[in-house]
C-alpha cells in the first residue's frame, strides 16, 4: 500500500498487491475515510472511487485523442515527422517529470488539492489545443497535459487504494478498474477522435470544447472528495523533500530488473510507435486517407491490451510476462508483413494480436517485479519501472521521426519492428527455457 513514506504511483501499478489489503483505519488518514463515513458537504467513500476512476478513465482518454489528429495538424503546418513525433514525445516525458517529483506530495498535502489543480491544469492543456496556431503552442499545450496526467496519476493511485470499498468481492473489481482504466481510456479517445474526425467539420475545436468541459466539472466534483490525508506535523516540509526525484531497485531484485528491461522497452516502444506514427502508417503506407482508421489503429492496440489483461491477471505474473512477449514478436512480425504487402486486414490482425500481448507482457513484467519489493523500497522499484518504460514510449519514437525523411516511413517502421521482435524475444526465449527445465526438474 502507498504510505506517506512512500511515492505515489501511476493506477496500474495498484494490481499487483491488491488482495493482500483489507479495510480499516490507517495512520495519516483523514476522519472520514478512517471510519468509513461521509463528513458533511462530501461525496460517500464508494462514489469517491468512482470519481477517482471516471478521472483516471478521463485522463487517459485525454492522452491518445490528439493520435488521430497529428496528421491534420502535419498537413495544416507543414511540419516533418521528427517534428512530430517530438510533439508526441514531449508528453510522456513531462509525464515523466511530474511522477518522479509531485507523484508523492499528495501524501503530505491531501488528495483533493493536488488533483483539483491537476484537473485545472488538463483543463487549461486543453484549451490550449483548442486555440493552438502552431507547432509552438501544440509542444506547450502536450507538455501541460503531461505535467498534468502525472501529478494526477499518483494522486488517484493512492485514492483508489484510500477510498476503495471492503468486501473481497469488490476490491477484485478496483483491481480490476487499476489495471484496464488506462488501456481502456486509452482506446476509447483514439476512436472518440478518428469519430469527430470523421463527423464534425471542426474536429480539432469540437473535441476539445468537450473535453475542456469534462475536467472543469471534474475539478468541480473533486472539491466534494473525502480526504484521506490527515494534516500532521512537519506536513510542509516533508512535501518539500518528497519533490525531490528517487529512482531505485532493491538489491535483490536487480537481477530480476534486468532481466525484464527488454520486455519493459519492447512493449513500451511498440505502443510509442502506434500512437506516434500509426495515423502516418495507415495515410502513407496502407494509402488510407481516412482520418477515422488511424484513431481504430490506436484503438485495436490498446483495446486488445485491456482485454488480455483482463484474461490474464490470474496467471502466475512469469509465465504471463513470457507468454506475452512471445504474442507481442508474433504479432509484431505479422504486422510488418503487412506493411510489406500493404494489407489493411493483416495489419489490423497484426495490431491486435501485438495488443495482447502489449498489455499482457507488461503486466507480467510489472508484477513480478512488485513481488520483489517491500513497502519501503515498493515507491523506488515502480519508479526504475515507469522510467524505463516512459523513456522507451518516447525516445524511440523521435529516433523513428527522425530517421522517416531519410529511411522513409515504411522503411523506418520496419527496423523499429525488428527491434521490437527481437527485445520481445529476448523475454520470451529465457522464459520459455526455464520453464521446461522447471516442469523437467
Amino acid at each position: 500500500m502507498t504510505t506517506s513514506g512512500d511515492r505515489a504511483t501511476p493506477a496500474t501499478i495498484l494490481e499487483a498487491d491488491q488482495d493482500a489489503r483489507t479495510p480499516g483505519p490507517e495512520p495519516g488518514r483523514g476522519d472520514d475515510a478512517a471510519v468509513g463515513t461521509r463528513a458533511r458537504g462530501r461525496i460517500s467513500r464508494g462514489a469517491g472511487f468512482w470519481l477517482l476512476a471516471g478521472s483516471l478513465v478521463a485522463f487517459m482518454v485525454a492522452a491518445s485523442v490528439p493520435s488521430p489528429l497529428y496528421v491534420i495538424y502535419q498537413q495544416r503546418w507543414g511540419f516533418s515527422a521528427a517534428t512530430l513525433t517530438a510533439v508526441f514525445a514531449v508528453y510522456a516525458l513531462a509525464l515523466l517529470v511530474a511522477l518522479l517529483t509531485v507523484g508523492g506530495l499528495s501524501d503530505h498535502v491531501g488528495r483533493r488539492p493536488v488533483l483539483v489543480a491537476a484537473l485545472l491544469a488538463e483543463a487549461g492543456a486543453m484549451v490550449a489545443f483548442l486555440t493552438a496556431d502552431g507547432v509552438g503552442p501544440l509542444l506547450l499545450a502536450r507538455a501541460v497535459q503531461g505535467l498534468a496526467t502525472g501529478a494526477a496519476t499518483g494522486a488517484i493511485s493512492a485514492g483508489l487504494v484510500d477510498l476503495q470499498p471492503g468486501s473481497h468481492r469488490v476490491r477484485q473489481l478496483g483491481a480490476l478498474v487499476n489495471g484496464v482504466a488506462p488501456t481502456g481510456g486509452l482506446a476509447a479517445g483514439a476512436l472518440g477522435a478518428g469519430l469527430f474526425v470523421r463527423y464534425t467539420a471542426t474536429p480539432t475545436t469540437a473535441i476539445f470544447v468537450l473535453l475542456t468541459a469534462v475536467f472543469a466539472l471534474l475539478a468541480a466534483a473533486m472539491t466534494l472528495l473525502p480526504e484521506p490525508v490527515a494534516p500532521r506535523p512537519g506536513r510542509g516540509r516533508d512535501a518539500l523533500v518528497s519533490l525531490r526525484p528517487r529512482v531505485a531497485v532493491p538489491r535483490p531484485a536487480r537481477g530480476a530488473f534486468a532481466a525484464a528491461v527488454p520486455c519493459l522497452v519492447a512493449t513500451w516502444a511498440m505502443g510509442g510507435l502506434y500512437l506516434s506514427l500509426g495515423g502516418s502508417l495507415t495515410a502513407g503506407v496502407l494509402r488510407i486517407p481516412d482520418h477515422l482508421v488511424g484513431g481504430l489503429v490506436v484503438t485495436a492496440l490498446t483495446a486488445a491490451g485491456a482485454v488480455a489483461s483482463l484474461a490474464v491477471h490470474v496467471l502466475p505474473a512469469r509465465r504471463v510476462m513470457t507468454g506475452g512477449s512471445l504474442v507481442l514478436a508474433a504479432g509484431t512480425g505479422l504486422t510488418l508483413l503487412a506493411l510489406a504487402a500493404a494489407s489493411t486486414p493483416m495489419f489490423f490482425a497484426g495490431t491486435v494480436v501485438a495488443g495482447c500481448g502489449f498489455g499482457s507482457a507488461f503486466l507480467g513484467a510489472f508484477r513480478s517485479l512488485a513481488a520483489l519489493a517491500g513497502p519501503a523500497d515498493r515507491a523506488g522499484m515502480f519508479a526504475s519501472v515507469y522510467v524505463v518504460s516512459y523513456l522507451a514510449f518516447s525516445v524511440p519514437a523521435v529516433a523513428a521521426g527522425f530517421a522517416v525523411p531519410s529511411l522513409g516511413l515504411r522503411a523506418t517502421a520496419t527496423v523499429y519492428g525488428c527491434a521490437v521482435v527481437v527485445l520481445a524475444l529476448l523475454t520470451a526465449v529465457p522464459g520459455l527455457v526455464r520453464g521446461r527445465t522447471a516442469r523437467t526438474a
